[in-house]
């Protein structure tokens, strides 16, 4: 053979596949690259981006994400808060998922999963796959434990920790997981008013004040070891640590770093006032409200009032979105928001004397907690305006209706927040233009 002729052969061979060898061996190497951290953010299913200026922008699916969220616990009139929805044969959340979507909702948070796991699945399922509504998956942290919940035991400690761990194996897998929260206002128990736990550790300690950082000490560093344990065995989704308002998130700052996002409950009426430059002198994490709202009964007058809550909720919203990180829509605000989750979806009826088995069929209109924030009521008889059971975005009303697989489900009928909300969502540049809803003269003395 020629010279010619092998370096023609040779040219034919590489033409046709000799460059397909080292097809393989580029796989290989572009997959260590990628495990070895060159693309960590391709991995992960949702993360916070720190941006320059030090605003936080949540992203999933590699793109900005505001968290457009509520609380979803729908429970039919008559039952407690017990009862298990997650098997319930007719299937509330395809009802309430066309309503969520058509709203524009893309998250919801359930403050604890059932026990049946593959129940649980099928929900979280069910809301992404056929109306793309993804989840926050919490956990009570064993808050509501009997007869208290013993933080600074041992034993306790990592009983809630395999709870937790457990949970996170059985759902991290599911494509509708958002979030996993640690906890809701778990931190009200360090004063001992709501929930009281102490230690024989504690108690030997003679200053009240010191008492309670013991109790967030002790709270927190459990809470930091749960979310480093989660990051371990789910690094695809962020955790978020429930807290009531901002209280000991100073402590929090110390001794539960490893979350990535703060979670605030908080009720302070139409406006948030200080709390995003306030968290982010104290502990500069991403914020979340991830229970927020206002009720739709006015308890000075009596009646429904769907004016008063639209009127809050879209003035809740309006600041959320000044507050944003990585949006126009930003402007003077801190940027460290990266969305919300009102409270809640539907009515709970079960709310009010709940150990009164006729009463779950009842919607109280008495209320139990006062708040002057939320002014337009607040000169209810002794000042109590807050309505447990009439949070709801959508009404929850006794009679039934089928569903199209024949199942009967309690009637579901947005109220005017729904559509506010709705609309907001669509254009929130229109926020400026809120109205305050007419009042009786007697009721707009209360206003402040």
């Amino acid at each position: 053979m020629s010279n010619t002729e092998h370096r023609e052969q040779s040219a034919e061979y590489r033409k046709r596949g000799g460059r397909n060898r080292l097809f393989p061996v580029l796989c290989t190497l572009l997959s260590v690259l990628c495990l070895c951290g060159m693309a960590p953010a391709a991995r992960k299913k949702a993360y916070v981006k720190t941006l320059k200026d030090g605003q936080y922008q949540l992203m999933v699916a590699g793109r900005p994400f505001i968290v457009k969220g509520v609380c979803y616990n729908p429970i039919p009139v008559g039952e407690s808060h017990d009862y298990d929805f997650w098997n319930d044969p007719a299937q509330p959340w395809l009802v309430d998922g066309q309503l969520m979507k058509k709203m524009g909702i893309n998250t919801v948070r359930f403050y604890q999963p059932g026990e049946d796991m593959a129940a649980v699945r099928r929900v979280v399922s069910d809301l992404y796959k056929k109306f793309g509504i993804r989840t926050m998956m919490g956990h009570w942290l064993g808050f509501w434990n009997y007869p208290a919940p013993f933080y600074d035991d041992e034993d306790f400690r990592k009983k809630v920790k395999a709870d937790v761990l457990a949970m996170v194996e059985a759902l991290k897998d599911e494509e509708g997981i958002l979030f996993w929260v640690l906890g809701n206002e778990n931190n009200y128990s360090f004063s001992g008013k709501i929930n009281s736990w102490s230690s024989e550790r504690i108690d030997k300690i003679q200053d009240p004040r010191q008492c309670l950082l013991a109790r967030a000490e002790t709270y927190y560093t459990l809470v930091n070891e749960i979310a480093q344990e989660i990051h371990k065995i789910d690094p695809a989704h962020p955790v978020v640590m429930g807290n009531g308002e901002l209280i000991c998130l100073d402590v929090a700052s110390t001794f539960a770093k490893d979350v990535d996002i703060v979670g605030c409950i908080i009720y302070r009426g139409k406006t948030f006032g200080n709390i995003f430059k306030t968290l982010k002198n104290t502990f500069d994490k991403p914020l979340l409200f991830v229970e927020f709202g206002a009720d739709a009964y006015n308890a000075y007058e009596k009646k429904e009032d769907e004016d008063m809550q639209a009127y809050f909720l879209e003035y809740q919203w309006a600041e959320i979105y000044r507050n944003l990180g990585g949006t126009a829509a930003a402007g003077d605000g801190v940027g460290n928001c990266i969305g919300g989750v009102m409270f809640e979806w539907t009515d709970e009826w079960w709310k009010h004397d709940e150990w009164d088995a006729n009463g779950l069929s009842v919607h109280d209109t008495e209320s139990n907690w006062s708040n002057g924030a939320y002014y337009f009521d607040i000169k209810a008889d002794r000042n109590m305006n807050m309505n447990e059971e009439w949070f709801g975005l959508v009404k929850l009303l006794p009679e039934e209706e089928k569903t199209s697989s024949g199942q009967v489900l309690n009637k579901r009928v947005p109220r005017k927040a729904y559509y506010a909300i709705r609309e907001f969502w669509r254009h929130p540049s229109k926020s400026s233009s809120i109205k305050s809803p007419e009042r009786p003269a007697a009721a707009g003395k209360n206003k402040r």
